[in-house]
């Protein structure tokens, strides 16, 4: 399936706004509400598999879009590289402003994918982004507790 129009036309205009040159875009659909895209830099390639929900299309593109754009994270040996770090929060977020997602629908979307985005937004000082926060530990505290089961083995089992 080819890419709406909409999005196409997204892609070229951050790309040119950006300076960099624009990514084959792939699209196909899925079931269910939730958008899930994937950014390959090296196959110069953004792929989305658009859910329901238009604003998570949206979001989604302007996410992908945001690795194509962010600093490419360095590779050390024995390191493991921050995918989703600060310095991609600080694109991402400027993106989703920029293209007409608001701050609050832009949290409550990107945190339902990826909910350590709410530090990096905290230290962003994205508006809304600490009473978010303050919302998700509150309803994780409200949460029961679970019942931990250990079972432990009484006797030797041979096979």
């Amino acid at each position: 399936m080819t890419a709406p129009a909409w999005a196409d036309a997204l892609v070229s205009e951050v790309c040119a706004e950006a300076g960099v040159g624009r990514p084959r875009l792939t699209w196909r659909r899925r079931a269910g509400t939730h958008s899930t895209g994937v950014a390959r830099r090296h196959l110069g390639l953004i792929g989305v598999r658009a859910g329901e929900d238009p604003l998570d299309q949206r979001l989604t593109l302007l996410h992908e879009l945001a690795h194509w754009l962010a600093p490419a994270p360095v590779r050390r040996r024995g390191v493991r590289t921050q995918h989703h770090g600060r310095a991609f929060y600080g694109v991402a977020f400027d993106l989703y402003r920029r293209h007409g997602l608001s701050d609050a629908d832009a949290l409550r979307l990107e945190t339902a994918h990826y909910p350590s985005a709410l530090g990096h937004a905290v230290a962003l000082r994205i508006p809304g982004a600490l009473a978010a926060r303050s919302a998700h530990r509150a309803a994780l505290r409200e949460r029961p507790r679970r019942r931990w089961r250990v079972l432990v083995a009484e006797h030797p089992i041979r096979l």
